[in-house]
């Protein structure tokens, strides 16, 4: 098989399961490449990739030329495999330049510049020897200085963990989505659901966070504790204190937002629905090894460095 017919045929691999890439191609091109073959020039080459992504300078140089502040974000999806369900994580170092300085009234409808330059990387492993690649990566790409990265996460213990041992000095920000989406959840079931009274106390919340931070939480949580007449309720705000509380120096909402930097982690979440889960949910059981290979052949074409590895591996 020709090179560019490898490329054709990973290409089909990456985007459907292989009895469907199959399909297409016939259709396509008016190949008869069997399911089983797709599988394996796959497989072969998503090794190959893996290997030219971690050695290759060309890999890297995009990034490194590209304009823009270095962030960082991971997150991680379930995917079926033949030791049962396991959680791949992925990992995408991206470049955007500062947007224009922003209120914290602004921070849902300001539009921030187009990312620059991406490289994610994806496998089922240990969050401690996941987390090692990290540094790695990052010299890699030519982020020398980590006091000037920004880590955006869920607030996975384990994220932050990995983040104070391998970027010393990063910026570090609770996604304000899953902070919201916590405040909600907790405004619920305190008060009800879609009651006016819910719907009241959330914004407040919300405003106080994203202007304040948790200098702007606590106090209401105290005074809300005091309103409580009930266990549950009860329980129900600790939780949310405990969720936000532990972790206060990544609340700098209005400090990012005047500097016309992110706040959110959307983008590692679409990687994961759109690059992972689309591709590895949709393929029956993987062999871990393998799930992994397809991973990186997703994260190459996610990332843009599609074109440059054919041209240069």
């Amino acid at each position: 098989m020709s090179r560019q017919a490898q490329r054709l045929v990973c290409l089909a691999g990456v985007s459907w399961s292989f009895d469907r890439a199959s399909k297409h191609l016939r259709e396509f091109c008016g190949w008869t490449v069997s399911d089983s073959k797709i599988r394996s020039v796959c497989h072969d080459q998503a090794g190959q990739m893996i290997a030219w992504q971690r050695v290759d300078r060309v890999a890297c140089d995009a990034f490194r030329t590209a304009a823009g502040d270095a962030e960082f974000t991971t997150d991680g999806t379930m995917v079926n495999t033949t030791e049962g369900w396991r959680e791949i994580r992925l990992g995408l170092f991206s470049k955007r330049p500062a947007g224009e300085p922003a209120t914290p009234a602004e921070w849902a409808t300001r539009t921030l510049p187009e990312i620059t330059a991406r490289v994610a990387f994806a496998a089922i492993e240990a969050s401690g020897k996941f987390g090692s690649r990290w540094h790695r990566w990052a010299e890699r790409l030519g982020i020398r200085d980590t006091t000037k990265l920004s880590i955006v996460a869920d607030g996975a213990r384990w994220i932050w963990e990995e983040s104070g041992l391998h970027f010393a000095g990063a910026t570090e920000v609770l996604d304000v989505f899953h902070a919201l989406e916590h405040v909600s959840s907790t405004a619920a079931k305190i008060y009800g659901e879609a009651t006016d009274e819910t719907r009241v106390w959330a914004d407040t919340v919300r405003n106080a966070l994203i202007s304040k931070g948790w200098e702007g939480v606590q106090p209401m949580l105290e005074t809300t504790r005091q309103s409580l007449n009930t266990r549950s309720s009860h329980a129900e705000l600790s939780k949310l204190e405990q969720y936000l509380g532990r972790q206060p120096e990544h609340l700098c909402y209005a400090e990012r937002l005047e500097q016309g930097r992110t706040i959110g982690s959307g983008e590692v979440e679409g990687a994961c629905r759109h690059m992972i889960g689309r591709r590895l949910k949709n393929g029956g059981r993987w062999k871990v090894r393998r799930a992994n290979r397809m991973a990186g052949l997703c994260a190459n074409v996610y990332c843009d460095l599609w074109d440059a590895y054919w041209k240069s591996a």
